[in-house]
């Protein structure tokens, strides 16, 4: 299941929130997609450069950081 967004901190409503197309670093990037790796079950936050289209992991968020999911749902 593809992760739509992100949020980053033990209080939901104070947390950083990363969220799929969200323009960051001054709306020279946007996020790309975020993705839970399978090894240590961290998650990595990818943005794309909006001239070059280059993709890059942006930020890692360890497995022990309390992180809140919400998942594409398609019906």
């Amino acid at each position: 299941m593809d992760i739509r967004k992100i949020a980053v901190g033990p209080d939901y409503k104070n947390a950083m929130h990363y969220q799929i197309g969200q323009t960051v670093l001054g709306g020279d990037y946007t996020i790309d997609h975020i993705r839970r790796s399978k090894e240590d079950l961290s998650i990595r936050v990818y943005i794309e450069k909006t001239f070059s289209r280059e993709i890059v992991c942006w930020k890692e968020f360890s497995a022990n950081m309390p992180i809140s999911c919400e998942f594409n749902i398609d019906f």
